[in-house]
């Protein structure tokens, strides 16, 4: 009987693979999860996948300019989404502008959370005046549209991809030095924290070999939130003219692009490069709105 019982004994269960069984609980959230994984596996095969190259010159012809979704172009090939006024084809276009969007948003979204993560850690374990100092920065950045900041930097320093993603850098450390910080007050009065100062761990060793870990969960789930966010912002700014350059390929130049030919019936300019930004905005919050669910026993249900 015992020997029945130890073999019926389940074995233990890894976090990582508690935290996939949590996650593939809601079929809605895999399916988005999915989707999410087949644009960024098309959004880097686009420069082999993509119809044409919608940016390069000798491809692209204007008396392709605003044809109707499945035109046949001078190439002979067929434009399944139609052409916009360039003549360029907007399958490929969307292909390339949802690489850009990604490759924004998650530069954006790494470096923001390196920076914010150790200013956030190193003032919630310190305290002091260090604490008061980086809230304070916090607290004036925050109070201010993000959306205006990124637009005061870019007018002084200009357009390009480079530069859009160091302005939205700057937008966006705060949100991860604030939830580095709430969880850095939390894990600097336990256990395992003084009993690393009775051992004489040095402090840096603390803060980012075993504060760390215990704050990722909160922080991956803001990471999730903010390349969303970062995407957003890099779209509107394009659209306003002041982001990437005409040369780049921008989902917020595509849409503003087809925004003078909307009344004249040509929606599909606009429509298409908009419906391919919402989804893949809406897909990554949705993943971000999982994690939190399931890292968050408040959440959880």
């Amino acid at each position: 009987m015992t020997a029945i019982a130890l073999s019926e004994t389940p074995k233990s269960i890894s976090p990582a693979r508690a935290l996939w069984r949590k996650f593939t609980a809601s079929r809605f959230a895999v399916g988005c999860l999915i989707l999410l994984a087949l644009i960024l596996l098309t959004a880097l095969l686009s420069p082999w996948i993509a119809p044409q190259n919608p940016y390069d010159l000798g491809t692209v012809r204007l008396r392709d300019a605003r044809l109707p979704p499945f035109s046949q172009m001078m190439s002979g090939k067929t434009a399944w989404l139609g052409t916009d006024g360039a003549g360029r084809d907007l399958l490929s276009a969307i292909l390339y502008g949802l690489r850009t969007s990604l490759f924004v948003g998650i530069a954006s979204g790494l470096v923001a959370m390196v920076i914010g993560t150790a200013v956030g850690l190193a003032s919630g374990y310190f305290g002091g005046r260090l604490d008061a100092l980086v809230m304070r920065l916090v607290d004036l950045q925050l109070s201010f549209p993000g959306i205006l900041i990124a637009l005061l930097l870019i007018a002084a320093w200009g357009r390009g991809v480079e530069k859009v993603v160091i302005a939205l850098v700057i937008v966006q450390w705060a949100y991860f030095a604030r939830a580095a910080r709430a969880s850095a007050l939390v894990e600097r009065n336990k256990e395992y924290v003084e009993a690393d100062h009775c051992l004489a761990v040095p402090r840096s060793r603390i803060i980012f070999r075993h504060m760390l870990p215990n704050c990722m969960p909160a922080l991956i789930v803001v990471g999730t939130l903010q390349t969303a966010h970062a995407v957003s912002l890099e779209a509107t700014l394009s659209f306003l003219g002041v982001g990437l350059p005409v040369t780049e390929p921008s989902l917020g130049l595509l849409i503003a692009n087809g925004y003078d030919y909307m009344l004249s019936g040509r929606y599909w300019i606009s429509f298409f490069p908009g419906l391919a930004l919402m989804a893949l905005i809406v897909l990554i919050n949705v993943l971000g709105d999982r994690l939190r669910e399931i890292l968050n026993p408040r959440l959880s249900r």
